[in-house]
């Protein structure tokens, strides 16, 4: 079971940026697809956004598109969640999720908030 390490969250204003990154230990990244998730307090864990292993094809859920950007760098088995234009509502501890075949493995999350 790969394991993920996230990073980068933090506190944030309204309308600013973070990036955020998952490193995965295993030498066989691009196998893996990475998504992103998010929960909120209170809340159910939501989907955010996802990236194939290699790269070439990502996903966003709607209220993200358009100001978040997920990409990934194989070399350094890290995959990152560009996020710009924040709104409060994106306050949420951020997880990270690789898959291969019927694996799955989670991260520890990381804290997101954003100040109005």
């Amino acid at each position: 079971q790969v394991q993920l390490v996230e990073s980068g969250g933090g506190l944030v204003q309204a309308g600013g940026s973070r990036r955020l990154s998952c490193v995965a230990s295993t030498r066989i990244f691009s196998l893996y697809g990475v998504n992103w998730f998010r929960q909120a307090p209170g809340k159910e864990r939501e989907f955010v956004a996802a990236i194939s292993g290699s790269g070439n094809i990502t996903h966003y859920s709607d209220s993200v598109k358009g100001r978040f950007t997920i990409s990934r760098d194989n070399a350094k088995n890290t995959v990152y969640l560009q996020m710009n234009s924040l709104k409060p509502e994106d306050t949420a501890t951020y997880f990270c999720n690789a898959k291969t075949g019927g694996a799955s493995s989670w991260g520890q999350g990381t804290q997101v908030t954003v100040s109005s």
